[in-house]
């Protein structure tokens, strides 16, 4: 199924993660899961040129298996990757020696709730959080952890999941009016994935938390705009369709009114400077 984005971050434990990693790893090789890393590249990509000169020092908390980590590294920059899921931190190793990386990924095993000082020490120029929030029911206490390993004028990634998007998923995978009536003020979703119930956030809500807590230039992106409404998935695993599918969802990211009904939610802020 393409309703979730599931994470390497659930009040569960460590090997609830790690004993679903075959699976995850299948969602993350499928095109719902290609686009989700496709389209948060090129988001991203906007924002980290000119950030500083040389390579980067960027923080991917709930980084998991390295997902995002060695695309970031592949264009030079220096990645470390907090998780608390010991064979998700073994196979993002692995996966960056693949890739002729490993000099520029460090994997540090820690609870996002709880950074060791060295990666909480508010030096980093970029941090990503993509998919955590779902998991954790302190949605600020999450992004004031993020914040704190951020340096003055760097920059804060955060992926989640759209609760705006919801109505309409169900609307397109059930076709039933009455679920799609309950789906209009729901604020979880259930992932078969990882057998989880996923918190659902809008973009509105976490701008006004991230601008509370001290950020600036608050951008709003989305990923898989039109992905989740195709009803085809099979159609999708044809390399010519998903082509043409991840040129549209990379074009229409942060277009108006697209943005705000995407499966996802994305949003690249900057902390303001003392």
């Amino acid at each position: 199924m393409t309703e979730t984005s599931p994470t390497a971050e659930q009040p569960t434990g460590p090997a609830h993660f790690d004993t679903a990693l075959d699976t995850w790893r299948e969602w993350q090789e499928a095109p719902w899961g290609r686009l989700r890393y496709a389209v948060a590249e090129a988001n991203l990509a906007r924002h980290l040129a000119g950030t500083a000169a040389g390579p980067l020092r960027v923080l991917d908390l709930g980084g998991g298996d390295g997902g995002d980590a060695v695309r970031i590294a592949a264009r030079g920059h220096r990645v470390t990757v907090v998780d608390y899921a010991p064979e998700m931190l073994a196979t993002a190793s692995r996966r960056a020696a693949a890739a002729g990386v490993a000099d520029r990924v460090t994997c540090v095993e820690a609870d996002v709730a709880a950074l060791p000082g060295e990666v909480a020490d508010g030096s980093f120029d970029v941090v990503l959080c993509h998919g955590v929030l779902p998991y954790t029911p302190d949605t600020t206490g999450t992004l004031r952890t993020a914040l704190s390993a951020l340096r003055d004028g760097g920059i804060l990634s955060v992926i989640t999941m759209n609760r705006h998007s919801e109505p309409l998923r169900a609307a397109v995978r059930t076709m039933d009016p009455e679920t799609v009536y309950a789906a209009l003020d729901a604020t979880t979703v259930h992932t078969d994935l990882f057998d989880a119930e996923l918190r659902l956030h809008t973009a509105e809500e976490l701008g006004d938390t991230l601008r509370a807590l001290g950020c600036e230039e608050v951008h709003h992106y989305g990923i898989r705009v039109f992905c989740d409404y195709i009803p085809d998935d099979a159609l999708k695993h044809d390399p010519a369709y998903y082509a043409h599918l991840e040129r549209l969802e990379i074009a229409t990211a942060d277009r108006t009114p697209y943005k705000h009904t995407a499966r996802l939610l994305h949003l690249v802020a900057r902390r303001r400077s003392a």
